[in-house]
């Protein structure tokens, strides 16, 4: 109950992703290594239905981490960046995910959850048949036109930190301020 009770004086007796103010529920963010309120966030058990079963996600529901993944709390960031990640396809997450920052051990905790949900996945591999991870760095090969995008991304590009996607032959990733889909056997591990 000590957590419990933390986590409801932090939050103001609040969901600390979407601001509800009723059923709240105490959520420890994956992975839980010990039981404290640095690990855990208070939500609503609307927000924690959709977290648990993510064919269920309502994203208007969503929305309110335009305002929660500004919280001070990483564990709510965390929170907020797994699941504009999630749903990164819509449009609008993604342009959240480019506003949001996690420095580099917020980064490997949020990273933490697509890896150990993605175990059964092939792998992405690069053009050299090397696997590549979620903030690798990787270099064109080849000359790509970017569709849509109304530029060329030339060889030897590099592309830092990219994104794993649910396809194995594609990353995402920043090439001239730019965020693309990348065709990982084009790309070369740096």
């Amino acid at each position: 109950m000590a957590i419990e009770q933390a986590l409801r004086e932090r939050s103001g007796n609040k969901c600390e992703l979407s601001g509800a103010t009723e059923d709240l529920v105490v959520y420890e963010v994956p992975p839980v290594e010990k039981n404290n309120s640095d690990k855990a966030i208070l939500i609503s058990q609307t927000c924690l239905d959709q977290i648990e079963d993510p064919s269920t996600m309502d994203e208007n529901h969503w929305r309110c981490l335009n305002d929660s993944m500004w919280s001070t709390v990483p564990a709510v960031q965390v929170m907020a960046y797994r699941l504009l990640k999630r749903m990164a396809d819509k449009g609008w997450p993604q342009e959240l995910l480019d506003m949001m920052y996690l420095d580099d051990e917020m980064q490997a905790w949020a990273d933490k959850d697509t890896a150990l949900v993605d175990l059964d996945r092939e792998p992405t591999r690069d053009s050299n048949g090397t696997q590549l991870q979620a903030g690798d760095t990787v270099h064109l090969i080849k000359d790509l036109d970017v569709k849509g995008a109304g530029f060329t991304a030339k060889r030897g590009t590099v592309v830092k930190n990219i994104s794993l996607t649910d396809n194995p032959l594609h990353i995402e990733g920043k090439v001239n301020g730019t965020q693309v889909v990348l065709v990982a056997a084009y790309l070369k591990k740096s």
